[in-house]
């Protein structure tokens, strides 16, 4: 996130006083809830794969692809919570009782798809990205694998795949719905939820 400047138009240097003090608290205010967690947006989708150089690695039927961006700060906590909200995350409709929201992946015994994208923690400065506040792919590296076998470890080991960490993927999918959401492990919100489940 940005930080604000401060532009002063107003003549009066009282006021001009007041607009640098606001502006001082707004940039305390920024700083205090800007995002520091694991980010994943997961879509449902009836297939998606992942094609590096030319060459599928892993795919999946119907089930859950998830993107997952990892934060420079983020701990085994936040693993913790994405991986638990993934799974359990009511995405999947019911046909006995006709509830559209009713069933997880797991309770569908569904497929789960991971992909690490660096690329979720990218912001503008200009027209350029950048991607600072992700981790850094020598300690990103070890940490998405322990996240990817987190995951296999609390469902079916069978049925987490994922992508080569690094590479150039092509990620092609059949968004069912179309379904995306995103999660962030730490937001304001998450916490309380973390909290009651």
């Amino acid at each position: 996130m940005m930080p604000l400047q401060t532009q002063s138009l107003w003549p009066c240097r009282f006021a001009c006083v007041g607009l640098h003090n606001n502006n001082r608290r707004s940039r305390t205010s920024a700083t205090t809830v800007r995002v520091r967690a694991m980010r994943a947006v997961v879509q449902r989708v009836e297939s998606a794969s992942v094609e590096v150089e030319g060459r599928i690695v892993s795919e999946i039927g119907p089930g859950l692809l998830v993107l997952v961006g990892i934060h420079d700060s983020d701990t085994e906590s936040d693993a913790d919570y994405i991986c638990r909200k993934v799974l359990n995350m009511r995405l999947f409709p019911n046909e006995d009782t006709g509830k559209a929201w009713d069933h997880s992946v797991v309770q569908k015994n569904y497929q789960v798809l991971l992909v690490s994208q660096f690329t979720l923690y990218g912001f503008l400065k200009g027209n350029k990205p950048d991607f600072h506040v992700a981790m850094a792919p020598q300690r990103a590296k070890p940490f998405y694998a322990s996240l990817v076998d987190r995951f296999r470890n609390a469902y079916n080991s069978d049925a987490i795949k994922d992508g080569v960490f690094g590479a150039m993927m092509k990620v092609n999918l059949v968004n069912d719905g179309p379904v995306t959401m995103q999660l962030d492990s730490q937001s304001p919100k998450n916490t309380v939820d973390a909290a009651k489940s």
